[in-house]
């Protein structure tokens, strides 16, 4: 069953977003966004991410935000603010069940699903040094 709404392959959280999805998706920033959060490169993804996100005005600016405030979450969990990485995390997975599935390329259930790991141990305040970091993947890709 799909934790995302139901609808048209380019509605990422919710309708007429097919314009601005595909002018993101030929943005070069975009992938370099996902290649630093795929390398953990917090406060670098953080930043292209952001950039998006202040020039993006339509339903897609929710799936940017939310991808942003996981990584904060993790910038925060680094740097030692448990309660900080707790908030953010908690924050991009509220905006991030609002949307699709899929969108900008991405396997959002993936993504929703390795952050809620995330967010259940640092809520329990558990050893988080065995949970492999979040990724942004394409449908279909394996997990890593």
């Amino acid at each position: 069953m799909s934790s995302g709404p139901v609808s048209g392959a380019f509605s990422p959280c919710g309708n007429g977003a097919e314009a601005e999805e595909a002018q993101l998706l030929a943005d070069p920033r975009l992938q370099v966004a996902i290649e630093r959060f795929n390398a953990g490169d917090w406060y670098a993804c953080h930043d292209g991410f952001e950039e998006l996100w202040h020039e993006t005005q339509g339903a897609v600016r929710g799936v940017l935000q939310g991808i942003l405030q996981i990584a904060v979450g993790q910038l925060h969990r680094e740097r030692g603010n448990q309660h900080g990485a707790m908030v953010l995390t908690g924050e991009g997975l509220g905006r991030l069940r609002r949307c699709d599935d899929q969108a900008l390329g991405l396997d959002l259930v993936s993504l929703r699903h390795q952050s809620s790991l995330w967010l259940q141990a640092l809520q329990a305040d558990a050893d988080t040094s065995a949970l492999p970091q979040p990724t942004l993947q394409s449908p279909g890709s394996p997990a890593r």
